[in-house]
C-alpha cells in the first residue's frame, strides 16, 4: 500500500503545478481556445481574471515551417481591461496565408495591473481543411523520410496510384541529382481545380497545384478521371519542392530555366506538343538565349510553352553530358549564393553564353540569328565555326531521353 502512494504522489503535484502557478501569479486562465475558419482565418481566444486589471494581453506564435532562423511572432489581442476580461486575435491570411494542415504553436502572455505576468503552456494549431473529410495514405520516401498522400474522393487504388508514382518520382530524383525531401512531406489532393480554388486565398483561374515548398506541402487538384495527367502533375510539384529545400538559402535563387527543367526532366518524356514547339523554334531560329531564361518566364502561351521546352532540353543536356555529382555541386553553389556564370564557370568551366553555345550544337540546327539567341558576335562565331565541322562530320544527331513531361499544360491546369 506504501508503495502504491508512492507512485501516485507525484501525478498529483504535477497535476495541480499550473494551477499553485496561476494562483500564486494572481492571473488565473478561464478558457482558452482557436477557432478555424479555413483558408481565411483562425481566431484565438482567451478568458482570464485576476485580483488587479487585466493590462496586457499578447498571442504568441511559431510556424511550424523551413525559416532561416527562429521567428516567433506576437499577437496583440484585443479586450476590455477588467480584472475578469475576454480577449481575442484574428490571424487574417489576406496578409500570410497557411497551407492546409500547418501547424502552428501558440501561447498567451498576460499582465495585470500589480506587476504579475502568466504564461500559457504551448498548444498547437493544426489549420485543416474542414470542409472535406480526408482519407490518408502513408508511404516512404529516400533516406526513410515520411510521405503522406491526403484525398476525399476516389478509390483506394486511385490515391495508391498516386502515391507510388510520387514515391518513384523521389527515388529517381535522388539517382539523378542526389537530392532527397528534408521533411516529412504532406500531399492534399483536390477532387477538382475549383475544390482547390475554394482552399485558397487569392487563387489564379490557370492554378492546378502549388508547392509550398517551405512547408512541405503540395495542394492540387486531381479528378480521378484525370489520374494520368495528376502522376505527373504531382512529379513535377514534388521536384520543386525536394529542389527547392535542398537550394533554401537567404544568399541566392535558382535560374528559372533550371528550377522548371528539373521539374520537367523527373516527370519523363517531353510531351509531344513541348517537343514540336522546340523543333519549330530550332528550324525557324526562334530559340529563346539561355540567359533571358534565368527570369521567369513569359505570360504569353507559345513563349511560356517553348520555355519549359527549352528548359527540359538545357536540364537533360547537363545531365547526359556530365552526371549527378556535377548538377548538384551547382545546386550547393546557388544555395551559398553564387551568381549564376559563376556557379556554372566553377563546375563546369563555361558561363550561360557558354552554356547556350554548347547546348545549342547538340540540337539539330544550331545556328540561330543573333537577334534570337542574344549572344555576342563572337559566340555566334565560334557556333558558326562548330556548326560547319559538324555538318562534315556527319554527327549532327538530335539527342532524346526517355521520361515523361510536365505540369503546364494547355489544358489549363499549372503549377506555381
Amino acid at each position: 500500500m506504501m508503495r502504491r502512494l508512492a507512485l501516485i504522489t507525484p501525478l498529483l503535484v504535477l497535476l495541480l503545478i499550473p494551477s499553485l502557478v496561476a494562483a500564486q501569479s494572481g492571473i488565473q486562465v478561464i478558457a482558452s481556445g482557436v477557432q478555424v475558419n479555413f483558408p481565411s482565418q483562425a481566431v484565438f481566444t482567451l478568458e482570464v481574471e485576476s485580483y488587479a486589471s487585466i493590462v496586457d494581453v499578447r498571442l504568441h506564435y511559431q510556424v511550424d515551417k523551413m525559416n532561416y532562423a527562429e521567428v516567433v511572432s506576437e499577437g496583440w489581442a484585443g479586450f476590455t481591461p477588467t480584472n475578469k476580461t475576454k480577449a481575442s486575435w484574428t490571424w487574417d491570411m489576406r496578409q500570410a496565408s497557411l497551407p492546409p494542415g500547418a501547424e502552428v504553436t501558440y501561447w498567451w502572455v498576460v499582465e495585470d495591473a500589480d506587476g504579475n505576468r502568466l504564461e500559457t503552456s504551448p498548444e498547437v494549431m493544426h489549420f485543416d481543411d474542414g470542409r472535406f473529410v480526408w482519407r490518408s495514405l502513408a508511404g516512404v520516401t529516400p533516406h526513410d523520410g515520411k510521405l503522406t498522400l491526403f484525398w476525399y474522393q476516389g478509390s483506394d487504388s486511385f490515391a495508391r496510384e498516386l502515391l507510388n508514382a510520387c514515391e518513384e518520382g523521389l527515388v529517381r530524383l535522388t539517382e539523378d541529382i542526389g537530392a532527397y525531401p528534408e521533411r516529412p512531406i504532406k500531399i492534399y489532393v483536390y477532387a477538382s481545380a475549383g475544390d482547390l480554388h475554394g482552399g485558397m486565398i487569392f487563387p489564379q483561374e490557370w492554378t492546378g497545384g502549388v508547392a509550398f515548398t517551405e512547408f512541405s506541402t503540395i495542394a492540387i487538384g486531381i479528378s480521378p478521371v484525370r489520374l494520368d495527367w495528376g502522376k505527373r502533375a504531382l512529379v513535377h510539384e514534388l521536384t520543386h519542392l525536394v529542389v527547392h529545400q535542398a537550394t533554401f538559402s537567404p544568399y541566392g535563387q535558382l535560374p528559372t530555366w533550371l528550377d522548371e527543367g528539373l521539374a520537367m526532366y523527373n516527370e519523363g518524356e517531353l510531351e509531344p506538343h513541348f517537343q514540336s514547339r522546340l523543333q519549330t523554334a530550332i528550324r525557324e531560329g526562334e530559340l529563346i538565349s539561355v540567359r533571358s531564361l534565368c527570369s521567369p518566364f513569359s505570360a504569353e502561351t507559345e513563349q511560356a510553352y517553348l520555355s519549359y521546352a527549352q528548359s527540359y532540353s538545357l536540364v537533360e543536356h547537363l545531365l547526359e553530358s556530365y552526371g549527378q555529382d556535377e548538377m548538384l555541386d551547382l545546386l550547393t553553389l546557388f544555395k551559398q549564393g553564387s551568381t549564376y556564370d559563376d556557379a556554372l564557370i566553377e563546375v563546369y568551366g563555361f558561363d550561360i553564353d557558354g552554356l547556350d553555345a554548347r547546348w545549342r550544337a547538340t540540337l539539330a540546327n544550331p545556328l540561330v540569328p543573333a537577334r534570337q539567341a542574344g549572344l555576342q558576335p563572337a559566340v555566334i562565331a565560334v557556333l558558326a565555326a562548330l556548326a560547319a565541322i559538324l555538318v562534315l562530320r556527319g554527327v549532327l544527331a538530335l539527342r532524346k531521353r526517355t521520361w515523361q513531361s510536365v505540369s503546364r499544360r494547355s489544358s489549363g491546369e499549372d503549377k506555381l
